[in-house]
């Protein structure tokens, strides 16, 4: 930690803490570690605002560099920190919030097959704010393995309101693409309870599957309203450049309503997308977490 930070007041700098959650709110949290997956435009905002919470220990996992296109939505996408990894950049802003906080970077991506080294042992709870279901249904079942919660964010492009962000078991979400499928493979290949009984009958009471998660109730939003005529959509349309975050370039995509589901996703490749949506979902995640932490509970 450098010598200009020994003087600083953590107690003051997060007093408000403790005004709002009660004493002892603020020990509570600074012993916590929290580990955040995708340090994008969801995962940004959520490990600032678990900085800024006074959480004690994070661990932010991303492989990714920051990038021109990530500007419009992801909290360290600036001029300045262009090229950047994505993890290094937060966690620079995580030390300048409170310094007092210990960040692991771990500069990767999450597959099956490192899901039990990426994320440090201690880890009390797991964000996943990743954009493939692969890793997604990686940290699902690894918290499932560790009795851990996790906080799963659905899909961000092709957003538009904020205020149709909704919290709730994964068995309940609804227009999300991206956690429909996490909801089908976990069902399908993980006996996760089912909607529907043995004989076929989709039961009065879907059971849970307690996994908790996040997403937009909203139909999602394709680029073709704008950027095609009615004539080229049925013609096939033209085709449109879409742009992974800064992790490879996808070349020329054509995007029709039929291929909405394959492109939902938290990378916004192919979908127009917005830091009042990225920002309202990180920051609502990071709400979740602090929940838990203090309370054990999530807010639903």
């Amino acid at each position: 930690m450098p010598d200009a930070y020994s003087s600083i007041d953590t107690q003051r700098r997060f007093a408000g803490l403790e005004r709002l959650y009660g004493p002892g709110s603020l020990s509570r949290l600074s012993a916590a570690r929290v580990t955040v997956a995708g340090i994008g435009g969801v995962g940004s905002w959520c490990a600032e605002a678990l900085a800024r919470s006074g959480v004690g220990a994070l661990g932010l996992i991303d492989l990714d560099h920051i990038a021109e296109s990530n500007i419009n939505r992801q909290l360290h996408a600036l001029s300045e920190t262009l090229g950047q990894a994505k993890v290094v950049a937060m966690a620079q802003r995580v030390h300048g919030i409170n310094p007092a906080c210990r960040v692991d970077m771990i500069d990767d991506f999450v597959s099956p097959e490192n899901v039990v080294d990426l994320i440090p042992a201690d880890t009390q709870l797991i964000v996943d704010c990743t954009d493939q279901a692969a890793a997604k249904i990686a940290m699902i079942l690894e918290a499932r393995r560790r009795a851990i919660p996790i906080v799963v964010c659905g899909g961000a492009g092709g957003k538009t309101n904020p205020l149709a962000l909704r919290a709730g078991d994964l068995s309940a979400a609804v227009n999300d693409a991206l956690l429909s499928k996490l909801r089908n493979t976990l069902r399908r290949q993980h006996r996760y309870p089912k909607a529907s009984d043995h004989a076929g009958k989709v039961r009065k009471r879907v059971p849970k599957m307690g996994v908790h998660a996040l997403w937009f109730d909203q139909p999602v939003l394709l680029p073709t309203q704008w950027l095609q005529s009615e004539s080229d959509a049925v013609a096939g349309g033209d085709a449109l450049a879409g742009i992974a975050d800064g992790r490879q370039e996808l070349g020329q995509m054509a995007v029709h309503a039929p291929q909405a589901a394959a492109l939902q996703g938290l990378s916004c490749a192919g979908y127009g997308s917005g830091v009042t949506i990225t920002a309202a979902m990180g920051m609502a995640a990071a709400n979740e977490a602090i929940q838990w932490l203090l309370a054990g509970r999530f807010t639903q």
